[in-house]
């Protein structure tokens, strides 16, 4: 297949795919960290280029629920709704089969709710990020908390969350060091998912 992996810098998830044979190309205004087939640019640029699938990575800056403590910031209001319709964009061009990536948030209230909500865990990765998935022509991602009949255990534990000064309860993935890549970091595909969705959705 002819596969876009739209807003995706680091690669990850295209490479997966193409580790399964296919055409699959990553699309980011940023470079891509991981050598291979890029276009560094606007994704709408080469949106109609006869994709099969694409699977989209929107920037959920102001879209994430984490956003929530400066809903009302000067300036966010307009940004969000600018997201939200970026995000609408994507899930609305003509390609058979499309996945969107985001966080629990605006999208899910303006929009409608995620057809799956998965976890780094489920899939091999010891960390809880929890995980929207709209979906078009696409099944749900298969994963396991035990063995069964049809497939082998996919989950593992997470790492335990830790207690911030404040006393809330943190999750690993948000307590990472506020450097200027944080959210950089936040937003990279986590491998398992990557290799399930190129694994599943690749056959």
């Amino acid at each position: 297949m002819k596969i876009l992996i739209a807003c995706e810098f680091s690669g990850r998830v295209r490479d997966a795919f193409i580790k399964k044979g296919h055409d699959a190309v990553s699309c980011d205004l940023l470079p891509t960290e991981s050598p291979g087939p890029h276009y560094q640019g606007d994704v709408f640029d080469i949106i109609n280029d006869g994709w099969d699938m694409m699977i989209a990575h929107p920037p959920c800056t102001f879209l994430s629920i984490v956003a929530n403590r400066v809903w009302n910031v000067a300036g966010r209001k307009e940004r969000r709704e600018q997201a939200l319709q970026f995000f609408m964009d994507l899930y609305n061009v003509a390609i058979p089969k499309i996945a969107i990536e985001n966080p629990v948030g605006y999208v899910n209230r303006k929009f409608r709710k995620p057809n799956q909500i998965i976890e780094p865990y489920y899939f091999g990765d010891p960390v809880r990020k929890k995980t929207c998935l709209w979906l078009k022509n696409l099944p749900f991602l298969d994963h396991a908390k035990e063995d069964n009949l049809f497939m082998r255990k996919t989950h593992v534990e997470p790492r335990p969350t830790y207690i911030s000064p404040s006393g809330r309860n943190i999750h690993f993935i948000e307590g990472l060091p506020n450097t200027p890549d944080r959210s950089k970091i936040r937003s990279k595909t986590f491998p398992g998912i990557a290799k399930a969705m190129a694994d599943q959705w690749g056959k």
